[in-house]
């Protein structure tokens, strides 16, 4: 690593231990000419997926941009971030254990629904009525009473494992 002060690329680590999630290697380093500390992240380098486009064009994942959604949808309901995190990592994690290169827009936003259906029933049909391009009333009617039609359905099902 380069000496954010010296520009020199000698250096010693001092300390390294995992990040909280996991997911990163924290390195404390050293200057060897300067002595100037520093901090480093290690972490593994994914291979980069792309999103098509339902006009067929590509463009790069962006966690941000997934995670933006989800936030939006959750906005001024009662989901922690904690839970919002969790479910744009899962997401995340189960489009990258598909191991492929490109992914449909329309799958990424299927898996968002789902996740979202769990999450929060308001947080879903505001994320469906802006995916889905509602154009009415009766659209946003039509998917609460599909809801409750499942919720209902699970609610009637007994439960097997007590």
């Amino acid at each position: 690593m380069r000496c954010i002060r010296c520009g020199c690329v000698d250096d010693k680590v001092i300390d390294s231990r995992m990040s909280k999630d996991g997911s990163a290697i924290r390195r404390r380093r050293e200057c060897v000419k300067c002595a100037h500390r520093f901090t480093t992240y290690e972490t593994l380098e994914q291979s980069t997926l792309a999103v098509v486009k339902r006009d067929g064009r590509r463009e790069d994942f962006k966690r941000d941009k997934l995670s933006r959604g989800v936030i939006k949808a959750c906005e001024k309901r009662p989901v922690p971030m904690d839970v919002i995190d969790r479910a744009v990592e899962d997401i995340i994690l189960e489009l990258q254990s598909d191991n492929v290169r490109e992914v449909p827009a329309a799958t990424i936003g299927n898996k968002v629904m789902t996740a979202l259906r769990e999450i929060d029933p308001v947080a879903y049909v505001r994320y469906a009525s802006v995916y889905r391009q509602f154009q009415d009333v009766g659209e946003f009617i039509n998917e609460i009473e599909s809801m409750e039609r499942t919720i209902r359905r699970k609610s009637e099902q007994p439960d097997l494992f007590k």
